[in-house]
């Protein structure tokens, strides 16, 4: 049974000294230092461990992680270092009545998401109607004119979306960002729970929490849906720009659970409008590709000619209709920073209905006012440019040196259309392992959304954990972790 921490500091076992973070929403510890109500079993197990149990727990998950290959390459500069995807032993909790809310939020943005793209690649109603300024869809760098008319299967554009959410000072969770190009990291979702059950199994017990393993099954049943033809065996592939990418380990993970084979550009070609593989029995014909290129690389005939990653005349069979291409090319507008304040507007102008997950109050530096306000405010808010991810190339103002704002002022002055600006918000914290002793950090989720014959959102997500005292950077390609992530509670909690 969980025991009760006294005001100040919970002062039991691995938290003795844990002291919430100022201004942050704990997800644990109430003011009182009482665990929150989705937590307590967790709590409890947690307490019975000194900080030298839990020290060598977390060895071993850093142990199975190392001999499992799960990696992640940080670039810095003209460098590389591959290194294990860090993995904090403390799991991420939320209530499963709180969730249904996350859940049924996300289907509806992911819904209207895929109304917009099929709409700006032909009759661009939303964009006649004034409701989205037609400069910042069809300005944006993620809009492929080269693709209107075209029309994918069942007209489902975003078949994997991972939704970055964060929650306020006030608990409340909000949208951040959308990612519907080739989202990743749900293949450290899957290992998280993996390594969880392998390291510490007893921490599951009274516990209903939500089960994540069956997301595979999902996406194929997604990409299944969305093939061209009627019936039978699917051939389906993950294309990846090969071992050196980043991302390399998820490529070839979700191909091995997937059941289908990981391929590059080369081991692919397209004769009369279909897209075969080179196989050793002869040319197989491939019906799903779930493409983890970008856009740019994908067709050397119809984006980057130079591009030795993708397979010429890939377009042109997709507009035919002879393959089905996950996610869909020219998704880059539908998550475009710049674009990203307007989805309420898409959800009640396509839905008609109100949004039910809230997001970031937003300035768009292309409106003349809201620049203006960023410009005179600069020291307040967090400036991010819109083409970039990862956190790179931002501005945290309240941090930043008065070098440093009058530099990026220069930059929102030339390119305004680059540029968003948001007012900080305090991001909830969690308690973190740091090696020696439990502290807080700042966290955010990257919920996954699989989109077939219907979209179905997988239990929890991604947290991702700024692992340097004081960040609010969770990215993991600037170093951020991961926790497992608990749906708990069962239906009515």
């Amino acid at each position: 049974m969980a025991q009760t921490p006294t005001r100040g500091g919970v002062g039991k076992g691995i938290f003795e000294g844990y002291q919430r973070l100022p201004g942050t929403y704990d997800e644990f510890f109430d003011a009182d230092g009482k665990p929150q109500a989705a937590v307590a079993a967790v709590v409890g197990h947690l307490y019975e461990l000194t900080r030298r149990d839990f020290k060598r727990l977390q060895g071993l998950a850093d142990a199975t992680f190392l001999r499992g290959g799960i990696t992640f390459t940080l670039y810095d500069g003209n460098s590389s270092t591959e290194r294990i995807f860090p993995f904090d032993l403390i799991p991420r909790v939320v209530a499963a009545r709180e969730w249904r809310a996350i859940e049924a939020g996300l289907v509806q943005r992911i819904h209207a998401l895929n109304r917009f793209l099929t709409d700006i690649y032909s009759d661009q109603r939303i964009l006649r109607e004034g409701i989205i300024p037609r400069y910042l869809v069809e300005g944006s760098k993620g809009y492929r004119s080269q693709l209107k008319g075209i029309r994918p299967p069942k007209d489902v554009w975003v078949h994997i979306a991972g939704v970055d959410l964060i929650r306020d000072g006030e608990g409340r969770f909000l949208v951040l960002e959308d990612n519907v190009r080739v989202p990743s990291g749900v293949s450290y979702v899957l290992e998280n729970r993996e390594t969880m059950k392998k390291t510490y199994p007893a921490i599951f017990r009274n516990n209903a929490v939500e089960a994540v393993e069956s997301y595979t099954h999902k996406l194929r049943e997604a990409m299944n849906a969305v093939a061209p033809g009627e019936g039978g065996t699917k051939r389906m592939v993950v294309l990846t720009p090969g071992p050196f990418n980043s991302a390399y380990f998820e490529h070839s993970y979700l191909a091995r659970r997937i059941g289908c084979e990981l391929v590059q550009g080369n081991d692919l070609f397209v004769e009369r409008r279909r897209v075969y593989a080179k196989t050793t029995q002869g040319p197989a014909p491939i019906d799903v590709i779930y493409r983890r290129i970008d856009d740019d690389f994908l067709d050397p005939d119809v984006f980057r000619k130079d591009s030795m990653l993708g397979v010429p005349g890939l377009i042109d069979a997709w507009a035919a209709g002879h393959v089905a291409i996950v996610n869909a090319v020219g998704n880059g507008v539908a998550d475009d920073k710049g674009v990203y304040p307007f989805v309420p507007d898409m959800i009640r102008f396509y839905l008609s209905e109100e949004p039910i997950l809230p997001q970031v109050d937003t300035y768009v530096c292309a409106r003349e006012d809201d620049c203006r306000y960023v410009l005179d405010h600069l020291a307040e808010l967090v400036v991010k440019p819109v083409n970039e991810a990862g956190g790179y190339g931002m501005l945290m103002g309240p941090s930043a040196t008065r070098a440093e704002l009058a530099e990026f002022a220069k930059r929102v002055e030339a390119d305004p259309r680059n540029y968003i600006a948001q007012h900080r918000i305090e991001l909830s914290s969690c308690p973190t392992w740091t090696s020696k002793a439990v502290e807080p950090r700042r966290v955010d989720l990257r919920p996954f959304v699989v989109t077939g014959d219907r979209s179905w959102v997988l239990p929890g997500g991604l947290t991702r954990v700024a692992l340097r005292k004081g960040s609010y950077v969770v990215n993991s390609s600037q170093g951020g972790g991961s926790k497992d992530t608990w749906v708990v509670g069962g239906e009515n909690a």
